[in-house]
């Protein structure tokens, strides 16, 4: 009689459990993180190749998340979106921490960046535009002397001076815009999801 708890042959020697979804979900968040680090430093055309590596998982797994490059940007900006949301949603948020969480965001996301610029044809991408320009409309104090869509083309504007090889020289470069525009920005920092954190 076979046990089912051994393995049936040396092929299963050592393989561990199917986990199923908990693989699943943690195999689709590392693509994303490694999407967002590999396209800041090598642009979205990157190879995906590369971001799978970065992620420590098959290309097989990659395409088995994301259908193509686009649904793999398009991931990576709908999250970074989710992290504005958060921030704007804090005990005592207000423009300046939103703004931090978002330049943090510039200085490390390309296709974020990237959102910021287009306004064409892409529908998921104004949703996506959308629904910053909503939290910084929440944000914005009343008698603020700048409208959301203002604050939206500074942000736009400032992605555009962000340039270097460092996410430090990167950082540096976007405080100096803000500072030239004249608008406060709290600290520079990222936001951790729920489900990050699960």
């Amino acid at each position: 009689m076979i046990n089912p708890t051994e393995p049936e042959g040396p092929q299963d020697a050592g393989r561990p459990a199917n986990q199923g979804r908990r693989v699943a979900a943690r195999n689709r968040a590392a693509l994303i993180a490694a999407a967002r680090e590999v396209f800041a430093e090598q642009g979205l055309d990157a190879p995906l190749s590369a971001v799978a590596r970065r992620a420590g998982v098959g290309q097989g797994s990659l395409y088995r998340h994301f259908a193509d490059r686009i649904a793999l940007a398009t991931a990576v900006l709908d999250e970074n979106v989710q992290h504005v949301e958060q921030a704007a949603a804090e005990p005592g948020a207000d423009l300046a921490s939103v703004l931090g969480v978002i330049t943090w965001q510039i200085t490390r996301s390309t296709a974020f960046v990237d959102l910021l610029r287009i306004r064409g044809d892409d529908e998921h991408a104004r949703a996506l535009a959308g629904r910053v320009h909503t939290v910084l409309s929440r944000c914005l104090p009343a008698g603020h002397r700048l409208s959301a869509d203002d604050v939206m083309l500074a942000v736009a504007m400032v992605s555009g001076a962000v340039a270097g090889p460092t996410p430090q020289e990167r950082e540096r470069r976007a405080l100096a815009a803000w500072s030239l525009l004249g608008v406060e920005v709290g600290p520079l920092r990222p936001v951790e999801t729920a489900a990050e954190d699960a």
